[in-house]
């Protein structure tokens, strides 16, 4: 007798490689701190990208 192999399905994140919450604009941002100073608006910029799917959004102060 065949080992009896258990089957299951695959979650959504596994399914879409963990991309599926950011297409509902549930990023998971985290700060860039390479570049922290906008010379054209002379002021302190931060950077966001997010960890999943790489998009980048700014910040002025």
């Amino acid at each position: 007798m065949g080992d009896v192999v258990t089957f299951r399905r695959k979650t959504a994140g596994e399914k879409h490689g963990n991309k599926i919450l950011c297409r509902s604009n549930f990023h998971k941002w985290e700060v860039v701190k390479e570049n922290q100073f906008d010379v054209k608006q002379g002021k302190l910029v931060t950077l966001y990208r997010c960890e999943r799917c790489g998009a980048t959004k700014t910040e002025a102060r």
